[in-house]
């Protein structure tokens, strides 16, 4: 299994592709693919058809899989986006910092 350096609820913003600079929320992570899935980023259209009584079908939008090399955290000190740092707090666990400002994330 890989490591993602952002984690499901993290604030990115996007670093390259069609939608650089917009920042928006992770709403999945694929550890396996390597990818991320943003709230209301990297919109596709996709065909459905209705597999059951009531189900949407036709095209539908839906957010596409970005790589997460492609993102970067958003500290929620500096609003910038950074690198993730790793420290251990005075109890011993292990925390996510900003490498900016040096506040956790």
């Amino acid at each position: 299994m890989k490591k993602v350096h952002v984690k499901t609820g993290d604030e990115v913003m996007i670093m390259s592709g069609k939608d650089k600079g917009k920042t928006g929320k992770v709403l999945q992570v694929s550890p396996a693919e390597g990818k991320v899935i943003v709230e209301k980023r990297n919109m596709v259209t996709k065909h459905v058809k209705p597999r059951k009584a009531g189900d949407p079908s036709g095209i539908v939008k839906a957010e596409g899989a970005l790589y997460a090399c492609k993102v970067q955290p958003v500290c929620p000190k500096c609003k910038k986006p950074t690198r993730v740092g790793h420290q251990f707090d005075k109890d011993g666990k292990k925390i996510r910092i900003c490498r900016k400002c040096g506040a956790t994330l």
